[in-house]
């Protein structure tokens, strides 16, 4: 019953910490950025050079990741007062999503190693890989349909201003965030979660192996 009982915590838990380490991880990788600006085209649309678009991505995402760091300065760029504002917002988010990292990962991770030692059959990784592709395929079917009114809809829910809708007057910034490398972040948040699906139900099979050979030797035993 305990068992049981732990695993129906385990399962949630478990789901939060794929979904926010694929989150977190893609927002984090600057390379993906880095290979957008010449597949996009970004230096030539946006009248800056290719330098000068990473020095100020590399300031805004240096001051998403960083707890500590309180005021974002842009190296080249002026930014308005709403667009100051809405980088706070997305930095909060920023956090928020390693905040459930940090205290998602622990459990998992130790229970894995006890249910291995233990011989248990490791049940919350399998529900996990299962119901965690299923609770965000949703996600990508819209994304797959009109990613330009899955963009919209997900600005609308998450912040509750239109602060996000840059004026390239005044936030310049915005010439060099395109929205189809939100696209590319969106698509890589999914392939991330279904690998990390796959490793996690690898890992189920593989301790169902394990435990099927202990009791097959302790059937032998007796």
């Amino acid at each position: 019953m305990l068992k049981k009982i732990t695993e129906m915590i385990l399962v949630p838990v478990t789901m939060l910490f794929l979904i926010s380490a694929a989150v977190y991880l893609t927002l984090a990788w600057k390379p993906l950025y880095y290979f957008d600006i010449r597949y996009l085209n970004i230096a030539e649309k946006s009248g800056y050079s290719e330098e000068e678009i990473r020095e100020n991505y590399d300031a805004l995402i240096d001051y998403n990741l960083s707890p500590r760091r309180d005021e974002l300065v842009f190296p080249t760029l002026p930014m308005s007062r709403e667009g100051e504002i809405h980088f706070r917002e997305v930095k909060a988010i920023f956090q928020f999503f390693l905040w459930i990292l940090v205290c998602s990962a622990p459990l998992p991770a130790i229970a894995v190693i006890v249910f291995w030692r233990k011989k248990w059959e490791m049940a919350f990784l399998k529900w996990s890989a299962l119901l965690t592709p299923l609770l965000i395929s949703g996600v990508g079917l819209l994304i797959a349909a009109d990613w330009d009114r899955a963009f919209v809809l997900f600005h609308e829910l998450v912040f509750q201003n239109d602060y996000w809708l840059f004026d390239p007057a005044t936030d310049p910034v915005i010439t060099i965030l395109p929205d189809t490398f939100f696209l590319h972040c969106a698509v890589l948040i999914l392939a991330l979660i279904a690998i990390e699906s796959a490793a996690l139900a690898a890992i189920w099979k593989q301790s169902a192996r394990v435990r099927g050979k202990g009791n097959v030797g302790n059937e032998k035993i007796m």
